[in-house]
């Protein structure tokens, strides 16, 4: 019995060590890497560092108790990985040992940045990286995400993601390029990768059922959090207030998005009165204080669209020719594939299912492929347009690509009520 007790101590034990380093890994990844990349110039051997330094604690934590401060022990940890990896270039490292020490307590000197993630956000979109693959280095690097996660919102393969992103760290490492921290000046230049970046990490939210403990819905509140940094620190480019508008937009419909049993609730069936006021009156003022910088751009088309959908339920209709403009609107500033997908929706919701087709087929089939969007799209404007057969096929074909469970019930509900 004792033994029987002492093996369960050990399991819980370790249960709960890892559910820290887990936290931890979620919560401060970024900043960490932030702090060793700023001081090491080698992200690819801080990500490295950082990672021996969370397997170790995987299995120090369990005997010797989990430390009061993780962060400071996986830094030093990760610091001393480097030291002995490179230990021809550890007076680089002289000042981490007062960055430790600091690492609770106001700066010294103002940064020009005052946050460690979104300064090495404006890092990783440095001129001399690769422009395609900034964005997905943020979302790894700093944000967080997997490579499968990054290859979703890019509409590639897991596997042809994750090879870029070794070759672009590899790329980065061979140039040496450095990784300091950019002034105040050089932001705007840099400033659209990292908004897309921000609103790509904040895309992952979208089927993280209200009240679980996904990460996924702590990273869409980081992403606010980061976006209104940006706002603070660049007053005077309309589209990072257009990117936080149309977070806010989306995010005040969070609590309608699942129903009392986790059930999925499309855009039209949402009770209007669980949307969080308070939210979308901010973004209604940060989208009229972008119009007024008059640079009309991507972020503010798409808060425009969102905000014609949050006045259906006031107006008791929704300005479907309004949607259909922004949408062509949307395409001339920045054509993608989800811009056109969602143009087909518009143009079907408002019963020209064959202008809709038109559109969806002038895709490309391997750009779409894999993209679940586009196949529910498929599926309503061959409904429309009184194509069963082609409707039922393009629904199985969207079901088969639904990952969360909740959408995938409501999509098979659509299909038997088709």
């Amino acid at each position: 019995m004792v033994g029987g007790r002492t093996r369960s101590t050990e399991v819980a034990q370790a249960a709960s060590v890892e559910a820290v380093v887990v936290a931890t890994a979620r919560n401060s990844y970024g900043r960490l890497v932030a702090l060793l990349a700023a001081r090491d110039g080698d992200l690819a051997a801080s990500e490295d560092a950082l990672s021996e330094a969370f397997a170790a604690a995987l299995q120090t934590w369990p005997r010797r108790g989990i430390p009061t401060n993780p962060d400071a022990w996986l830094l030093t940890t990760a610091r001393n990985r480097l030291i002995n990896t490179h230990r021809h270039e550890a007076v680089k490292l002289r000042g981490m040992d007062e960055i430790l020490r600091r690492m609770d307590a106001p700066s010294a000197t103002a940064a020009p940045i005052p946050d460690q993630r979104l300064s090495l956000l404006f890092v990783c979109a440095h001129p001399a990286i690769q422009e395609d693959m900034r964005t997905p280095l943020m979302l790894q690097t700093i944000l967080g995400l997997d490579a499968a996660q990054i290859a979703s919102a890019f509409l590639v393969s897991p596997t042809t993601m994750g090879q870029r992103l070794v070759r672009a760290k590899a790329k980065i490492k061979a140039a040496g390029i450095g990784f300091k921290i950019p002034d105040l000046d050089a932001l705007p230049g840099r400033l659209d990768e990292v908004l897309s970046a921000i609103y790509a990490a904040f895309g992952t939210s979208f089927d993280a059922v209200a009240g679980s403990d996904d990460h996924n819905i702590s990273l869409a509140d980081e992403a606010i959090f980061l976006a209104r940094l940006v706002v603070s620190l660049l007053p005077q480019e309309p589209e990072a207030f257009g990117l936080l508008a149309l977070m806010l937009y989306v995010d005040a419909r969070k609590g309608a998005r699942w129903g009392p049993e986790g059930e999925f609730v499309p855009l039209k069936n949402q009770d209007a009165k669980l949307w969080e006021r308070a939210k979308i009156i901010e973004a209604e003022g940060l989208l009229a204080r972008a119009s007024k910088l008059n640079r009309l751009g991507r972020f503010q088309i798409e808060a425009a669209i969102q905000s014609i959908h949050i006045q259906a339920p006031i107006t008791g209709a929704t300005n479907w020719a309004a949607l259909r403009s922004f949408h062509e609107l949307l395409l001339t500033h920045r054509p993608s594939i989800g811009a056109f997908v969602s143009y087909a929706a518009v143009l079907q919701a408002m019963g020209q299912g064959r202008a809709a087709l038109e559109v969806l087929f002038s895709l490309n089939t391997a750009d779409v492929s894999t993209y679940q969007p586009y196949w529910v799209t498929l599926a309503a404007a061959h409904r429309g347009c009184q194509e069963a057969a082609a409707a039922a096929i393009a629904m199985e074909r969207a079901i088969g690509l639904t990952e969360n469970t909740k959408v995938r019930a409501f999509l098979l509900g659509e299909r038997e009520g088709g």
